[in-house]
């Protein structure tokens, strides 16, 4: 059963002087904020809280341009960077068939076309036009570019997610 919310992005930087943020997403095509009508921030250890979106817009580098409800200033918006961004599934539309959500991928087992497990999905980067695909184990790392050559299969459901890292290649 997938989590009642999907985690979308991060808080990447507060913007201005009226307590707007800019939103990283794992997706820079995702239209869930655009979708969505709240937004859950969860930050280290304190208690994740609810805030309805009032104005999404484009801002540099690829970001959203957000401004959350109750967030009226710079110091407001400051305090939130770093937080993670989810939204609720039933604010969304399904995805197609054969697409998942990018943030459906954090916490899958990677593993190669061997079986070998090579760790867990901890992050997904979308500072290129490819996201990229972040797993750990233990203190290695390994990241894979979110395309076909690379990203095998997907089976949320399972678990799991089939990788062939480029530096495996031969």
């Amino acid at each position: 059963m997938k989590a009642a919310l999907l985690v979308c992005g991060y808080v990447a930087r507060a913007h201005g002087l009226a307590g707007e943020v800019a939103i990283r997403t794992f997706d820079p095509a995702s239209t869930a904020l655009t979708d969505a009508r709240h937004v859950t921030l969860t930050k280290d250890e304190a208690p994740a809280k609810k805030y309805r979106l009032v104005q999404v817009g484009q801002a540099s580098q690829g970001d959203l341009l957000v401004r959350l409800s109750g967030v009226k200033s710079r110091e407001a918006a400051q305090a939130l960077v770093g937080s993670t961004v989810s939204v609720a599934r039933d604010e969304l539309p399904q995805p197609e068939a054969g697409e998942v959500f990018l943030g459906d991928l954090v916490g899958l087992s990677a593993r190669t076309p061997d079986g070998r497990v090579l760790g867990s999905v901890v992050e997904v980067w979308s500072h290129s036009p490819v996201p990229n695909v972040v797993i750990r184990d233990g203190d290695g790392e390994v990241i894979v570019p979110f395309a076909e050559d690379f990203v095998l299969a997907v089976d949320v459901d399972g678990g799991t997610i089939t990788v062939q890292p480029p530096e495996l290649l031969e």
